[in-house]
């Protein structure tokens, strides 16, 4: 262990500073008795937790042991309340080191009431203290690595734009507080089997292009759970494998020292605060526990490995280094032991007696408590501008297309939210901003070209193109929105919004509720879907809504004309939660639904439907591109039959109008649900399920469906057609149900 002596301070005896004045790569001997005092604390309360599991008084524990070396140096290297973290669930010791108490810790091990990081929603060693900037984290290995990415990207974004932090009254903006430093460092963990995800990679690759102060730190124990290093990585050393990236700073190093890991930090931190691009420290540690209490390393570790990571335990060598440099005697650090002991105790008994969360509150923060976008506070009336003269009818407003307001709508909040990102994949006007500038191209602005002109318009940190992966999208638009900023980002199509998924399911959608509220992300998922375009195919028409409905904490909205389109996205945009925005492409240039500018503050509440036409012989309740279709076949249907057909556009899929549709069945007694996805499991299978269960006695007919084939879109559009379900079909039900 390196070591120095600080210059002598005029009139000290060289005697007085001998020792006192002795350094060790810059850490001084009350911090190392410090750090010795947070290292043991950890590991004894990794003991004191398996205890109290095999007492079953707590129902989970994962350990950080030997890990705690790497947790504290990063703890003294880092400032907390000023940086940012992303630690995972063996970063006891540094959460400790960075001010959590060891009592925080035990509310969440007996999941109590007063658990700072969840209210008792989460498991122990997931950790969640927006005080000190330590942001909620989740099971699944490496979904926090992307946010962090995003997190990273907000100082930089921050300071060119400081006057988006403050706060707004009447949207978000006035319940999310924004802090930034413009040398602040984002910090995030993960162990040596989490590098074999692709989203590890993917932050790696945006972390390196846009030179971000992220700090990667692999806790390298050499397994993953069972999975010994050597399986997981080319090589068996994931510093090998990516020393290839441009702007790192690279460090490996043995993370069971706390004096090289500290120095390792130290180098680390001054090249990310210089703004020289990120860092990555792949620390060679033990763990000389299981992976948790519900695995058994002797299964697969054999004594003789098992005992040579014992040789390495980071608590017995800084015991020994206290000893060998006289920092500490035998009889101080058995009494430092002794009062970790007595404190963990007391806070032991007093977590025990913790009151546990009330089931009633099972449901709050799944949402914003806040802002609630299905109230009157989102109802607004069109405004539209002066009328246009045109060429045929002297003075009329012009019609726009659902692609117009759209584009028309985000560069409206955009003018009015300076908080707001745009980003994706192809939604810029052109990456390679000089053929801009020298008019050699007009620019794109989405494959719908729905953006076109934003990044002209904004500037290209406000409008940028992202790499082709859709984690990476998602992940970074949750990172910044937990930090305040409001990302409208772009999956391309439908088809290919899978790699998102873990990010869409696993964290945007729970952070608040997991936190308890301590951390949210409102964000916006603009997304193409839908077929009835000619050559789409498997890959460009396929519906899926009904997945994303069963999420809780994501607010699902499908607009079917121009004008909803416009209302709706400005509250998704101005909401405090992470909406799925779905965009049938078929839609966006249709004459059907076609609309004047309704003006920068038109707005629709979620969760409310819209009488498309009013009848009173039958109800069918529908949305997207099913609409103008079933309009059709209700219009037919009225010419030929004189039925009248009540249609109900739901608009919003999840909040949904139940009082809508259960006052239309019951006016008209019968019902038919359309939708575009398949038929089994789709989203009106529950409509039908809940209007078969609460509203039977009203029925005087069977509940019956019309949706695609249980099959995939296919390309011949004379399959498509088949497939897909055609107004001839909804004419047909429409006309059964109303003769049964």
């Amino acid at each position: 262990m390196a070591t120095k002596t600080d210059p002598k301070p005029a009139g000290v005896a060289d005697s007085d500073i001998k020792q006192a004045g002795k350094t060790y790569e810059g850490l001084s001997r009350q911090q190392l008795t410090e750090a010795y005092r947070i290292m043991y604390t950890s590991r004894r309360l990794d003991d004191r937790e398996i205890m109290l599991k095999r007492q079953q008084k707590i129902f989970f524990q994962i350990s950080g042991a030997g890990h705690e070396a790497i947790g504290v140096a990063a703890a003294f290297a880092l400032k907390a309340g000023y940086d940012w973290f992303y630690p995972y669930y063996r970063d006891r010791a540094l959460c400790l080191g960075l001010g959590v108490s060891p009592y925080d810790m035990l509310l969440q091990a007996v999941g109590a009431a007063d658990d700072p990081s969840s209210g008792g929603r989460q498991m122990p060693s997931h950790w969640s203290f927006p005080r000190l900037h330590i942001v909620t984290g989740s099971s699944p290995t490496g979904t926090q690595i992307l946010q962090s990415v995003g997190c990273a990207e907000v100082a930089r974004y921050l300071t060119a734009h400081p006057n988006a932090a403050k706060k707004v009254e009447g949207d978000y903006r006035q319940f999310k507080d924004v802090e930034f430093h413009s040398d602040e460092i984002t910090y995030v963990s993960l162990g040596d089997g989490t590098t074999s995800e692709g989203e590890f990679w993917e932050a790696m690759n945006t972390a390196s292009n846009l030179k971000l102060p992220l700090m990667f730190v692999v806790e390298d124990n050499e397994y993953a759970i069972s999975v010994p290093v050597e399986v997981q990585t080319a090589g068996g050393s994931i510093s090998r494998l990516v020393t290839g990236f441009p702007d790192f700073h690279f460090e490996e190093v043995d993370g069971t020292d706390p004096v090289a890991s500290y120095a390792a930090f130290m180098r680390s931190v001054q090249h990310c605060r210089a703004g020289r691009g990120p860092a990555f420290i792949h620390a060679h540690v033990i763990r000389p526990y299981s992976h948790s209490l519900s695995d058994d390393e002797r299964l697969y570790r054999p004594d003789v490995e098992r005992q040579r990571d014992a040789a390495r335990d980071p608590i017995t060598r800084m015991q020994m280094f206290l000893l060998r440099e006289g920092i500490l005697d035998e009889t101080g650090i058995n009494k430092l032991e002794k009062q970790v002991d007595d404190d963990l105790q007391a806070a032991i008994d007093r977590a025990l007696h913790s009151a546990p969360p009330v089931p009633e509150t099972v449901t709050r923060f799944v949402y914003s408590p806040d802002l609630d976008p299905t109230s009157s506070a989102f109802e607004t009336q069109p405004a539209p501008a002066k009328a246009e003269p045109t060429p045929t009818d002297g003075k009329k407003l012009a019609a726009k297309t659902m692609a117009d307001l759209i584009n028309a709508t985000l560069r409206d909040e955009m003018k009015r939210d300076e908080r707001i990102v745009i980003f994706g994949e192809d939604v810029a006007d052109c990456s390679r901003e000089q053929y801009l500038q020298q008019k050699m191209v007009k620019g794109k602005g989405g494959v719908f070209k729905l953006t076109f002109g934003l990044q002209c318009d904004f500037g290209s940190d406000r409008v940028f193109n992202s790499p082709l992966a859709e984690a990476a999208i998602v992940g970074r638009a949750t990172g910044m929105a937990t930090r305040g900023l409001k990302p409208v980002v772009e999956i391309q199509f439908f088809d290919y919004i899978w790699p998102a998924m873990m990010q869409l399911r696993n964290e945007l959608p729970l952070i608040r509720w997991r936190s308890n509220n301590g951390f949210s992300a409102p964000c916006v998922i603009r997304v193409a879907i839908g077929g009835y375009l000619t050559g789409g195919a498997i890959y460009h028409s396929q519906c899926g809504e009904s997945i994303f409905t069963h999420i809780p904490g994501l607010r699902v909205i499908f607009p079917s004309n121009a004008l909803d389109a416009a209302g709706l996205l400005r509250t998704a945009i101005r909401c405090d939660d992470p909406v799925l925005f779905l965009e049938h492409k078929r839609l966006y240039r249709e004459t059907f639904g076609r609309a004047a500018f309704p003006g920068p503050d038109y707005m629709i509440p979620f969760g409310k439907a819209k009488v498309v036409q009013p009848g009173t012989d039958l109800s069918v309740i529908t949305y997207g591109a099913v609409v103008p279709r079933a309009l059709q076949a209700a219009q037919k249907l009225e010419r030929e039959q004189g039925l009248k057909i009540e249609l109900i556009d739901l608009r919003s899929l999840n909040p949904f109008d139940w009082e809508a549709i259960a006052a239309s069945v019951r006016k008209t007694n019968r019902v038919l649900v359309a939708y575009e996805d398949s038929l089994s499991w789709g989203y009106g299978a529950e409509i039908a399920a809940r209007i078969s269960d609460q509203l039977f006695e009203h029925l005087d007919a069977p509940v019956r469906r019309v949706a695609a084939l249980d099959t995939y879109v296919a390309y011949q559009p004379l399959l498509e057609n088949a497939i897909l379900p055609q107004t001839s079909d909804l004419y047909r039900a429409m006309k059964d149900l109303a003769e049964f």
